[in-house]
Order: C-alpha cells, then structure tokens, then sequence
C-alpha cells in the first residue's frame, strides 16, 4: 500500500505575515473589555453589546457615554461595555436617565432595557419619558418571556407560548393580548425615531447597527427621545437550542412584532403607525 506523504512548504509564511490590517475580517471593539461574557449561548444580548460597542468606539463617544441599565439579564451589560453607568430599579431606567441627561446635557445617556422591565413594572415611567421628549437613547430587548426569574410570561409574550406561568399557554381571555409598546411609543411627540429590529442573522445585524448608529446621532443632534426595539432570542427560556430559538422567532415573533422603522421625523410630530 503506498502512502501521499504531505510535504513541509519550503516557505511557510509567519503569524506577523497573515495578521495585517488589510487581511481583518473581524475585530473586537475596544470599547468591550476582555471579560467572558455569562450569556446563554445563542442569547441575543451579546450580539447587541458588540454592535453598540462599535458604535460608541467608531462615533468616538467612550468618554462622554452613560449607560442605565435596570434590574433583568440587561443589568449585566456593565460587566462587559467599557463606559460609565449606572443601576436603576426595576423599571426606572428612563427617570435616571433623564436625570443624568438633565445634569449633563452634553453626555450621550441611553437605557439598556428587557420587556419584562420595560413594558411591565416600568411602562409608565418609559411613556412619560418618551412623551416629554427626553434625549435619550432607549434599547429595548424583546424576548417575549422573563429570561432572569424562570421563563415567566411578559408583556410580550405571544398568544398561545407556553411559559413557566402560561403552562397551556398564554390565554388572552385571561392574561390579555401581547404588547406591541413600541407601536405606542411611535404615537408619542416626544420620539424622533422609532424601529424594530432584530439581530438573528448577518443581515439582521447590519440592519440593527444602522438603525443605531441613526438613532444615536438623533440623540446627538438633540432630536428628542429615540427608540430601538430588538427582536430577541431566550433560548434557555423558551427550551430550545440556539438554531430552532432563531428559527422560532423568524416564524413567530416577527410576524407580530414586524421589523422596520415605525417613526422617522422631528420632535413634536405623531406617527400614523
């Protein structure tokens, strides 16, 4: 039996060779520390904080953002974006943000927020924040369920999802219907922009930052309050492994929770979304 013996290249080329600028495909923002993010994987939250670290290294925000971030999985982004911030109650994001924003109106604020948070406990403190126009940037994450306490039912969870306290399934009879609260956020005056989006495939991602990176600069340019909602994967509380997580979404979260933008205008103006 003969054997194919692979031979050494007679030139084998050196780390320094393939590690150059103009060969990165991928690169870690600096504005993310090095450490190892506790996430479930296929978690969403991850991919969230990469792209909102790239923008506050590419927009050269570090040194003048705050971030609030109140009680839920969302608490934890302080471990990992490397810029100042503060806790809030459950809920009450939006009133620390306006006060820091009041105080230093030239700082970048913005909340970092799930619906369990959000469009719960602290739906009147989000409407009242985004009524008065506050300039902040709201990052809303959407998993449809209480990903910290158990998989409990949210606000958003959809009609029919069975939850650790919707065992047969979420009754609208009972528990009412799922809230689209960004939709009610897009009637408010005080909004400038509101979007949907998600951060499921590669496509969705750069969808995401985009919206962002526009809702961002709305802030900058002192446009009023901006909006983001993300459409999220919990695939530890839905009971599912991170590809049917995706696939679930994509078949039943987006199509109640559509993507895109739901406001684009100036302070001061209603949507007819």
């Amino acid at each position: 039996m003969e054997l194919n013996v692979v031979t050494k290249p007679e030139e084998i080329m050196d780390i320094k060779e393939i590690i150059k600028p103009e060969n990165l495909v991928y690169q870690k923002s600096e504005v993310l520390n090095d450490d190892v993010m506790h996430y479930c994987p296929g978690c969403s939250h991850g991919v969230v904080h990469k792209i909102l670290a790239e923008l506050i290294e590419e927009m050269g925000l570090q040194e003048k953002t705050v971030g609030v971030a109140p009680v839920g999985c969302a608490v934890f982004a302080y471990n990992y974006i490397d810029i100042d911030w503060q806790e809030a109650a459950h809920g009450r994001a939006p009133a620390v943000a306006t006060g820091i924003v009041r105080v230093n109106p030239d700082n970048f604020v913005f909340t970092y927020q799930g619906d369990g948070d959000l469009a719960s406990i602290g739906a009147g403190e989000i409407m009242h924040a985004c009524n008065r126009g506050e300039n902040i940037l709201v990052i809303f994450i959407n998993n449809g369920i209480y990903g910290m306490t158990g998989g409990q039912m949210a606000p958003t969870t959809l009609e029919g999802m069975v939850t650790a306290t919707t065992p047969f399934g979420r009754n609208v009879d009972l528990n009412g219907y799922p809230m689209k609260i960004t939709n009610l956020i897009a009637q408010l005056p005080g909004t400038s922009y509101v979007t949907r989006q998600a951060v499921h495939t590669a496509a969705t991602v750069r969808k995401c930052k985009r919206s962002l990176k526009k809702a961002i600069q709305n802030v900058l340019d002192k446009k009023g309050t901006s909006f983001v909602e993300v459409v999220s994967t919990c695939n530890s509380g839905w009971k599912m492994s991170p590809v049917e997580a995706n696939n679930w979404m994509e078949e039943n979260m987006i199509p109640y929770y559509p993507l895109g933008d739901l406001k684009d205008s100036v302070k001061g103006e209603h949507s007819d979304n």
